[in-house]
């Protein structure tokens, strides 16, 4: 079931590669807080989302990527096993708003699919502020939610992204 979900996933995000506009691609990376600040040690993630004007100040797109949390190695002077990598492939839809012409906030809200063993995912949400340093090119700032069974994913990250128009 896992596989057709991650299937759909890709197709779906692919379809938006022939679209005319707004194909956005971006990478970030963060540390854990919280619940997987003993296990995970940092994160990095691929953007990857498509997204369209509703008017000059407000845009509107679906968004997915990964996530990967890379396992902590050490704690204090102790070599640490048995602890695995998370991943995490969030389907959302995004929404930004533009206050000015090179700031913007918004978030991204859906489910994010379990990858590794014993992940069954959760709800998603990433509250994202970005700022544009070039015409197409943004740096962002973002927290990252995902509400699991018993724990909640929660990361901060600084990513970069592009947005390639057709």
């Amino acid at each position: 079931m896992k596989n057709i979900i991650l299937a759909f996933a890709f197709t779906f995000s692919i379809m938006g590669l022939y679209a005319q506009e707004g194909l956005k691609l971006g990478i970030h990376a963060g540390l854990p807080i919280d619940d997987f600040n003993d296990q995970i040690s940092i994160m990095a993630g691929l953007d990857l989302g498509y997204m369209w004007a509703l008017g000059e100040t407000v845009d509107l797109g679906i968004s997915t990527g990964l996530i990967y949390g890379f396992k902590e190695s050490f704690q204090s002077d102790v070599i640490v096993s048995g602890l695995t990598d998370v991943q995490f492939v969030p389907l959302a839809a995004s929404v930004r708003i533009w206050p000015s012409n090179s700031f913007s906030f918004g978030i991204e809200g859906g489910y994010g699919l379990g990858l590794n063993k014993g992940n069954d995912g959760g709800i998603y949400y990433r509250p994202i502020i970005g700022y544009l340093i070039g015409p197409l090119t943004e740096i962002n700032l973002s927290y990252t939610g995902i509400q699991l069974e018993n724990r909640t994913w929660n990361t901060v990250s600084l990513g970069f992204l592009h947005t390639f128009e057709f």
